[in-house]
């Protein structure tokens, strides 16, 4: 047997293997490629997603349905006359998906406009030697997008705790295209418990509301929630949701891919991931998670971020993060009771607030003048004002209950739980921050913060 017919035999071989592996893999978690659908089928099945808005890039993503090596054409010109081409995947090969595709657009410029549409070619795979595009397909909109900067327009969004309950999370979208702000912050429980990758596309690329492009031209942050790790495919959302871009992280941080600090007009913008409400040491989780060492990396990656130029020189700093890092209520669990979380002065054998991360985090933040905590996981709308011991105030929005909870006989009115969107917005040299009750459809409460520099 000649060498060359050797090699093409071998690699066939292992390809099939390698299929093999995938199919059992999908079979048990749906985490694998193992589908192929009809040449007829629409091949791009979403509209786009911008993920991790920043000053000099931004992420793209959206659902496929069969073999697919996909793309974004994106320039300045409406018209993409000055368009440029960026495929999926990094450097030395391109990624092949049959569900997401997830493309880095990098070296923009802040505070500017881009146009964008996204592409996708269909692709045969028979082996590293038998691979062609079968045909390609555009989404013909164009969308646009601007970049972050310390001249850009200084207004944001909050939104929390939707676990996929579609009739509040399509009040929170339109409340956000009403209010267009320049990004929106996901903080935290988008998800339930997750163990497909299928799952995980209806929450982000294609939820159940009639607003499906709701992340096209509004770019998105995310601030993970404890429920945001629960399940086989949770473990690996970046699949979904893709980690900051790789330039904006050191090596020391490179599993801190969720963390952000973002400068946008006088305000700085930083995520924190507060991961789960129980301890590494419950028996529930068999020791799977590793939350404690994660907590603990981010203090570096936070001193660092809050030195950089742009975030020092803001007027305003608010951080972001799920479980809220102040709690007056002694009957609340603080997320450090060992080994299991369960002590009967506590009210709940997980954490209702995160006394751990408080102490690691909040001295940094105190320190440089963090004025607003925006939190979340309580499911309950609640404002806490500075003290003289602690000089931030604290944000904790609203869940997805829709003023009951429960149905039938089970039924509980619960008026004073609603979903809610957070705004922020600078005007006239103030910081004003605006809770809207979705629930009532009016403003529940209305916060002005001054400079930090005053």
């Amino acid at each position: 047997m000649k060498r060359r017919d050797f090699i093409r035999r071998t690699a066939l071989m292992a390809g099939a293997a390698g299929l093999a592996n995938h199919t059992f893999a999908a079979e048990k978690g749906k985490l694998l490629l193992d589908k192929q659908s009809s040449a007829d089928d629409p091949l791009i099945v979403s509209a786009p997603m911008l993920q991790n808005y920043a000053e000099t890039s931004i992420g793209v993503a959206f659902a496929v349905s069969d073999l697919t090596n996909g793309y974004v054409i994106y320039g300045k010109q409406p018209d993409l006359a000055d368009g440029k081409k960026v495929k999926c995947g990094g450097f030395r090969t391109t990624e092949i998906s049959d569900r997401v595709i997830q493309v880095r657009l990098t070296n923009l410029q802040p505070n500017t406009t881009y146009y964008y549409k996204i592409g996708a070619d269909r692709i045969h795979y028979g082996g590293g030697y038998d691979m062609k595009v079968l045909g390609t397909e555009e989404d013909p909109r164009v969308y646009h997008f601007t970049t972050a900067g310390a001249e850009a327009p200084a207004h944001f969004c909050v939104i929390n705790d939707t676990h996929a309950r579609w009739e509040p999370f399509g009040l929170i979208v339109n409340k956000v295209a009403e209010l267009e702000p320049q990004c929106v912050i996901w903080n935290g429980d988008a998800s339930n418990v997750e163990e497909t990758i299928e799952a995980q596309m209806r929450i982000f690329l294609n939820p159940v509301i009639d607003r499906k492009d709701y992340a096209a031209e509004i770019p998105y942050l995310f601030c993970p929630g404890n429920h945001d790790s629960r399940g086989l495919a949770n473990r690996h959302l970046e699949k979904v949701w893709m980690y900051r871009q790789p330039e904006e992280r050191a090596s020391r941080d490179w599993d801190l891919g969720r963390n952000f600090a973002v400068r946008m007009g006088d305000v700085a913008l930083i995520g924190l991931d507060t991961a789960e409400d129980k301890l590494d040491t419950n028996p529930i989780f068999a020791g799977l998670f590793n939350s404690g060492a994660y907590r603990e990396a981010q203090v570096a990656w936070l001193s660092d971020a809050l030195q950089r130029p742009e975030i020092v020189s803001a007027p305003y700093l608010v951080a972001f993060c799920h479980i809220p890092l102040f709690e007056s209520d002694p009957s609340f669990n603080p997320g450090d009771v060992s080994p299991a979380d369960k002590d009967p002065q506590y009210s709940t054998d997980f954490a209702m607030w995160q006394r751990t991360c408080a102490q690691l985090w909040c001295p940094l933040l105190e320190k440089a003048g963090c004025q607003l905590i925006i939190t979340a996981h309580q499911h309950r709308y609640r404002y806490d004002a500075p003290t003289k011991d602690r000089r931030w105030a604290q944000i904790i929005g609203g869940g997805p209950e829709m003023g009951y909870t429960g149905s039938g006989e089970n039924r509980r009115e619960l008026p004073e739980r609603f979903p809610t969107v957070i705004e922020g917005k600078v005007n006239e040299g103030q910081l004003t921050i605006y809770v809207h009750n979705l629930l009532s459809g009016k403003i529940q409460d209305t916060f002005t913060f001054v400079s930090r520099f005053e």
